[in-house]
């Protein structure tokens, strides 16, 4: 059996202006031979590499450099971790893109720098001409003159690399898996300034090589008006390594006119920038040929106010890059046929947790469903969970919603339908509010007797200490943190 990839190709067509229904077209790459991570004298192969927008905690992607690195942690930071404690679980499981990228690349030699057009699907039909229409003459290839500007430009840097001996001894791995060219030094050592790596410019390199040939002048105009529009200094590594063709395009023929478009939507202008870190890729669409018409088919096809675009578009901007069509006939026949949900129930989803248009059926929502049957709920009462919490479905079945209803069922001394009541007790934090506020009024022996109030969870800390507890506030966290302590020394003896 020969292995294969099966990619959107690049000549993807724009949908027409009211219905995206069309054929979708794919690229069929065979891979004759499998290479390993070391290099084989005498030995010459071809490898594909994938590139998407997908969530890799969902598609668990094993692609690694030969470095023994994972290719795509464009979700990942490995300088920052952002860790919420939380009392709301937010778990969701998958936030999906668009499309896959493609790109080759010769394993047992350096990569070719005789990229012709661009390896990403976007810029063929479904972005304007003039996306990157000046960036290959002026920015990609730039003269020995200019070069000689660029190099003395006052950008901020850690250290400037003025000559090819101080980017190999500054970037070693770099240099011996790409033949550098003198003209990139600048834009690399100004990229690093936003917390780029070696391996990060290795990335960057195989999603598409073209980005690093850009114009420093051209590159900083662009990240800087990004920056103007609200995007966080400390996302513009992760666009880039998402997304690295946005160095290519222009500011006054891509960059305004999408921002333009969002802002259209009713989105607020403080809220812009992190739409655009969130889904950087939109900027390779077109806004007349595809933002337009996937927005358009929300209102007319799907059901969603014109009101209410704005918030859908803020909860999940990769809505406008995704193939809206598709996502939602699929997902409204199966909850039709799965639990008997109308129309107007699966509208309501999406307004309040369009992500779910993204999760897998098989994968994502049937799990879910089933989990919520096997405890005892009917059809009626599962639809009424997920209409109320549509949220239930991003949820992890084996760390949030099977503990949660053992906890109900075990220690609360609930039943399954008092979730139907109070489904809001599926989206709290086990550990930072359930099992918390139920212990303290044990303690207090303020507990009620019979099955515990889930409306003891919902209020606030300070309304509960006031209306429940009976105590101050400061009394019942200095518990829950001990409780905390407690609960986590307990788990680290059972995994030692």
């Amino acid at each position: 059996m020969v292995p294969f990839s099966l990619c959107p190709s690049s000549s993807y067509p724009p949908p027409p202006s009211f219905k995206l229904y069309h054929k979708s077209r794919f690229t069929v790459t065979t891979l004759s031979s499998l290479c390993g991570r070391k290099r084989r004298s005498g030995s010459s192969c071809r490898l594909v590499v994938l590139s998407t927008h997908s969530n890799p905690k969902i598609l668990k992607s094993n692609r690694r450099s030969r470095y023994g690195q994972p290719l795509s942690p464009y979700d990942q930071d490995d300088d920052e971790e952002v860790s919420r404690a939380s009392d709301v679980s937010d778990d969701d499981w998958l936030l999906n893109d668009d499309f896959a990228e493609i790109s080759e690349f010769d394993v047992n030699r350096k990569r070719s720098k005789s990229h012709k057009g661009f390896a990403n699907g976007h810029s063929d039909g479904r972005n304007s001409k003039h996306t990157l229409e000046k960036s290959n003459a002026a920015n990609y290839y730039s003269s020995s003159n200019q070069t000689n500007d660029v190099s003395s430009l006052d950008v901020p840097r850690k250290g400037k690399l003025s000559t090819r001996k101080a980017m190999e001894d500054r970037f070693p791995r770099l240099s011996e898996e790409v033949e550098l060219d003198e003209k990139w030094l600048p834009l690399i050592d100004y990229l690093s300034s936003f917390g780029l790596k070696e391996s990060h410019f290795i990335q960057m390199y195989e999603r598409h090589m073209p980005s690093l040939q850009i114009n420093v002048c051209s590159a900083k105009e662009r990240l800087e008006y990004l920056l103007s529009v609200g995007v966080k200094q400390r996302d513009v590594r992760r666009m880039l390594l998402r997304q690295p063709q946005i160095l290519e395009y222009t500011v006054e023929n891509n960059l305004k006119s999408h921002v333009a478009f969002l802002m259209s939507l009713g989105i607020p202008s403080s809220r812009v920038g992190q739409i655009i870190a969130a889904a950087p890729s939109l900027f390779s669409y077109s806004v007349e040929n595809s933002l337009k018409p996937t927005v358009r088919y929300l209102v007319e096809e799907v059901g969603i106010k014109e009101k209410d675009l704005g918030k859908v578009v803020q909860l999940s901007p990769q809505i406008l890059v995704q193939r809206i069509d598709i996502s939602w006939n699929t997902r409204l026949n199966f909850l039709s046929k799965e639990i008997g949900a109308p129309r107007d129930s699966i509208v309501k989803m999406v307004k309040k947790h369009p992500q779910f248009l993204h999760y897998s059926i098989d994968d994502g929502l049937l799990p879910r469903i089933n989990f919520l049957r096997s405890i005892g709920m009917c059809n009626a009462d599962i639809l009424k969970v997920l209409t109320s919490l549509t949220q239930v479905l991003s949820l992890s079945l084996e760390e949030n919603l099977k503990p949660k209803y053992k906890y109900l069922v075990n220690e609360l001394h609930n039943e399954v339908h008092s979730l139907t009541k109070y489904p809001m007790y599926l989206s709290l934090s086990l550990d930072q509010r359930i099992r918390p506020r139920h212990r303290f009024l044990l303690s207090l022996k303020k507990a009620p007797k019979g099955p515990f109030p889930l409306s003891s969870l919902v209020p606030t800390d300070e309304c509960f200490c006031q209306q429940w507890a009976g105590t101050s506030l400061d009394k019942y966290l200095d518990f829950r943190q001990r409780l905390l302590l407690k609960e986590f020394a307990k788990k680290y003896e059972r995994k030692g």
